[in-house]
């Protein structure tokens, strides 16, 4: 029987797809073009309908040393899914279930397939919060754990990692594995969920997950604060931290670059003055609570150099300022060439942006930089004039030097996936690098799982 007669069978005809014209848009994701892999000739499309079947297919693959490509939304932008061998595509699209949301424990359980849209809403219907926000709501819950998202609200409530609780996961092996569960405190043994939690899908095809949620607060509030320059604009955000107030994001933004969001979206930036801006996004369970944190904002801000203050009253002018923001990359994809994502110790965030600026300037382009002050998340971007003067990799290297130089790392929060493995390599050491490898070995002796992904 071939490979393709034997997934049929485990996972239905309808649901292998071997036709290429009806599988492009799984061998794709958000990865900027300058640097997106290239997906391989000879490859299959499977849709599992649960873990049994996976863990089918992975014996099969074991079997057979076919690579196996989990993929979730595809919202990578480090070609992380992308097949770059001949092999299988595992889409995780039909495990799409919330089975659970349990409003004793504060707990949802969801399958990998839920959409991050989806789990907000439902958390919300039922008057609760999933407090990280990671970004494209298409994401698929995953693909979000398995790259351990961040996104802007990670100041306040953290990352991904912090609400995982309990996994279901298959091994590359084809065993079917269950990890913590509906627990607050749990110190039994190593942690392997939490190994599985940003591993990239080289250890596992997560197929189910339970996360901790949080009362929705009664009121949230916007805040854009504007400065004449950077540096006032980032030194700012300590003092503001430092007075006791947490807002539930802190993102900051330059304004040559947020107009070109607001004129692609129609929309109008409402900072008339300034060239750096910061958006304070404060949540909590009265307004009351939540002007008094904007007043002290506004306060701490006024006292070292802002220009001017805006409070964004209506929901729809919050929802303008924060669309601004979020689009920020999908403006500028079709001229990107490649979006980095350093973190630098928050109290150099206002150095790096100056080292990305000198960068710029010494190659003749633009580098539009923006990110989560707060954290110290930054996300370069390179146009594609970079590219085609043969200087992208030229330019990467250089400030990829200028970030470890002032004590950061090469990603925050997309993850290595495969358009970074150069940079992990670089930056990380010997040792460390001998026990990733040595972990994913013994999880995948015969390296079938997402191979060339996240390590060297």
């Amino acid at each position: 029987m071939d490979l393709v007669t034997e997934l049929q069978t485990i996972a239905g005809n309808d649901f292998v797809v071997t036709r290429r014209d009806l599988m492009q848009q799984y061998l794709l994701d958000e990865t900027p073009q300058g640097v997106k892999p290239v997906a391989a000739d000879n490859v299959i499309v499977v849709k599992p309908a649960n873990a049994g079947q996976i863990s089918a297919i992975l014996k099969l693959a074991n079997r057979t040393l076919t690579p196996v490509y989990p993929r979730g939304g595809g919202t990578s932008t480090v070609g992380g899914p992308i097949p770059t061998k001949d092999g299988i595509v595992l889409s995780l699209e039909r495990l799409d279930t919330i089975e659970e949301i349990d409003l004793e424990n504060l707990m949802i359980v969801a399958e990998s397939g839920v959409t991050m849209e989806t789990l907000l809403h439902d958390a919300e219907a039922a008057g609760l919060l999933f407090p990280p926000h990671p970004g494209d709501e298409g994401a698929q819950v995953g693909g979000v754990i398995a790259c351990n998202a961040g996104g802007s609200r990670a100041v306040k409530y953290g990352i991904v990692r912090n609400y995982v609780k309990g996994l279901e996961v298959v091994l590359p092996t084809g065993e079917i594995v269950s990890m913590g569960g509906k627990l607050l405190k749990n110190n039994t043994g190593l942690d392997l969920m939490h190994l599985m939690i940003g591993s990239e899908g080289i250890l596992g095809i997560i197929t189910k997950a339970v996360f901790r949620l949080y009362p929705k607060p009664a009121v949230t509030a916007v805040l854009l604060v504007s400065f004449d320059e950077r540096h006032t604009a980032v030194a700012a955000v300590p003092l503001v931290l430092q007075a006791g107030i947490i807002p539930l994001a802190i993102e900051y933004v330059e304004r040559d670059i947020i107009e070109i969001s607001a004129t692609h979206l129609g929309l109008t930036w409402p900072a008339k003055s300034g060239n750096a801006h910061l958006i304070f996004t404060v949540d909590g369970g009265s307004e009351d609570e939540v002007y008094q944190q904007c007043e002290r904002i506004a306060e701490v801000c006024d006292a070292n150099g802002a220009v001017d203050t805006l409070f964004a009253e209506t929901k729809q002018e919050q929802d303008n300022i924060l669309k601004m923001r979020n689009e920020l990359y999908g403006v500028l994809m079709p001229q990107l060439a490649e979006s980095l994502d350093l973190a630098v110790p928050p109290a150099r965030v206002a150095d790096f942006l100056d080292a990305v600026e000198r960068i710029a300037t010494q190659y003749g382009s633009r580098i539009p930089n923006y990110g989560h002050a707060a954290d110290g998340n930054l996300h370069p971007h390179l146009m594609m004039d970079l590219q085609e003067r043969g200087l992208l990799w030229t330019v990467k290297d250089a400030i990829y030097e200028e970030g470890t130089r002032l004590g950061g790392i090469v990603t925050a929060e997309h993850g290595v996936g495969r358009s970074r493995r150069v940079y992990f390599d670089r930056y990380t050491d010997e040792t460390s690098k001998h026990l990733m490898r040595g972990i994913k070995h013994l999880f995948d002796p015969n390296n079938i799982l997402n191979p060339d992904a996240a390590i060297t």
